[in-house]
């Protein structure tokens, strides 16, 4: 019965950019599966998909396991579920009742989440993988344990400011959450229907329901509909504009997850059909076939922090050949540093390197050491925020990553504004 009713919940739910580059820093997706690729409905385990060779690790997470310890996001110590009526301590599983929402905060390294027919906030530490609930706070005021599918959370999204949105089946409910240290909800009312849309609606169930949410560098979100429609939403207006649908997709294929690709393609995955996932060029939304030599997972929900970027860039000649060269210096190391310029903060990236320990240091032009640092690698894509003192001075900068055994593993110049 549960599973039917997650099932139920996940179904229900051309235009051109003329000017399109793409953000490129994540070569991965989060996906919610099925523990088993040949069952169907439980939407409870997570796993990581490697965006250029179409490989799923395994199940990272358990979601369905009710024995994980759960942790209070605001006191950080341990939470138990008041058994419920109807689902008993099943509560208490992170994906419990199954998941169709998720997004991913590459600044905390966290994945957001929230279970279909809970009315909760969380999201797994990917560093401890330790699940945070946020108990002191309601994330759609609601009702807890509700079987309205048209109140589920189905879309969710964090935009590149760092701001989380999210959107539940009917549209009714848009949601704005913040990722900082103090987390906030806030609840911003209805989806409204742009003029433009000549009578098709957000909300509606047969064409606008469920699906999955990415974001522009604008702060611009799109839904992808599971009846793969396509809609930009402005968030101060908040309305709702019909930009299209996906062409090209089988006829059993309902748009479940979507991420940017590196490419600049959004991949989506479904959660009915089982035979492969799609990259959509959202210059025309058509869809062409992903290839995966592995095989896929049915998936409720993809999420990484790539976004769709619609601002035109001025590049010059030195700037394509200054980025050739880094190109160069970041394939070789994989090892990535993002913004470039720098304000407050930068973000080092590291990929397919080794585990262990390593050091990075921060030197300016006369090779005094302005920051050092040491940090274990565990995991491919584990990122480390650096902050930049107010106090240093602005201009250019060299980090250096070297290993345990101080050798260089990767240096590159920053640039401090």
């Amino acid at each position: 019965m549960r599973k039917n009713l997650l099932f139920s919940a996940l179904l229900l739910g051309s235009f051109s950019f003329s000017l399109i580059t793409y953000s490129q820093n994540d070569r991965f997706a989060f996906a919610i599966t099925d523990l088993q690729s040949s069952t169907v409905g439980g939407w409870n385990a997570l796993r990581k998909l490697d965006l250029k060779t179409g490989e799923f690790t395994t199940v990272l997470l358990n979601g369905s396991d009710a024995s994980l310890p759960a942790y209070d996001v605001s006191t950080r110590k341990a939470w138990k579920a008041t058994p419920d009526i109807k689902f008993g301590d099943y509560m208490q599983a992170p994906f419990s009742t199954g998941v169709a929402a998720t997004a991913y905060d590459k600044k905390n390294n966290r994945l957001y989440f929230t279970p279909m027919f809970i009315d909760q906030l969380r999201y797994v530490d990917l560093k401890t993988m330790k699940v945070f609930y946020v108990t002191d706070q309601p994330f759609t005021k609601l009702g807890s344990m509700h079987n309205d599918e048209g109140k589920i959370i189905s879309r969710m999204v964090i935009n590149p400011d760092g701001t989380g949105y999210a959107v539940s089946n009917d549209a009714n409910t848009f949601i704005r959450f913040t990722t900082g240290k103090k987390l906030e909800i806030t609840q911003l009312g209805s989806l409204v229907d742009d003029p433009s849309n000549g009578g098709v609606s957000i909300h509606n169930r047969c064409s606008s329901w469920g699906g999955d949410m990415i974001a522009d560098d604008e702060g611009n979100l799109y839904i992808l509909s599971s009846r793969n429609s396509i809609y930009k939403i402005n968030v101060e207006t908040k309305a709702a504009k019909l930009l299209g649908y996906i062409k090209g997709l089988p006829q059993d294929f309902t748009t479940n997850g979507a991420v940017v690709t590196t490419e600049g393609k959004v991949l989506v995955s479904s959660a009915v059909n089982g035979n492969a996932y799609f990259l959509v060029d959202p210059k025309d939304w058509s869809a062409t076939q992903y290839e995966s030599k592995a095989g896929i997972f049915r998936s409720s929900d993809l999420a990484n922090s790539n976004y769709l970027q619609t601002k035109p860039k001025n590049t010059t000649q030195s700037d394509i050949v200054t980025r050739k060269a880094l190109d160069n210096i970041i394939a070789a190391s994989k090892i990535q540093i993002y913004p470039n310029p720098a304000n407050d903060q930068f973000t080092l990236q590291f990929g397919k390197i080794p585990t262990g320990n390593y050091n990075i240091e921060m030197t300016n032009v006369t090779g005094q050491i302005v920051m050092q640092r040491a940090v274990n690698v565990q995991s491919e894509d584990q990122v480390e925020v650096i902050n930049i003192k107010s106090s240093m001075a602005r201009g250019v900068y060299l980090i250096k990553v070297s290993s345990s055994n101080k050798e260089s593993v990767h240096s590159q110049k920053l640039v401090v504004q």
